[in-house]
């Protein structure tokens, strides 16, 4: 019962923020852009329906360990491409962008747990 609200409890962020990324990407196409990203705005909605997708799953309880892979590969560029503090000219910014990748850090260290769960 535990694992189940664990699990559902850790999949709204990415429903939520999936869902918001695949309706509405544009606010997120100029830094994927400005990464290198070939198609940004389809990478961007892909990732929103993969973190949708993946979310539900994991809510559901549906391959949680699949779906907790997906959605850590889901994270690692968002995480990277979307909150790079390091490159931040203003301190106000930084400080948010460094908090928005500690806290995708610790999404990544729950999604490792469910993989590793017997």
């Amino acid at each position: 019962m535990l694992k189940t609200i664990s699990h559902v409890l850790l999949s709204g962020i990415f429903i939520s923020g999936g869902a918001s990324a695949f309706l509405q990407p544009e606010g997120r196409v100029q830094k994927v852009e400005g990464a290198g990203i070939p198609q940004p705005k389809q990478a961007v909605t892909l990732n929103g329906a993969i973190m949708v997708f993946g979310g539900t799953l994991l809510a559901l309880g549906i391959l949680p360990r699949l779906a907790a892979l997906m959605l850590l590969g889901s994270l690692v560029p968002t995480t990277l491409v979307g909150h790079a503090f390091w490159a931040e000219e203003n301190a106000a910014g930084r400080r948010a962008q460094q908090t928005q990748f500690f806290k995708n850090l610790g999404l990544m260290g729950g999604l490792l747990m469910v993989i590793l769960e017997g």
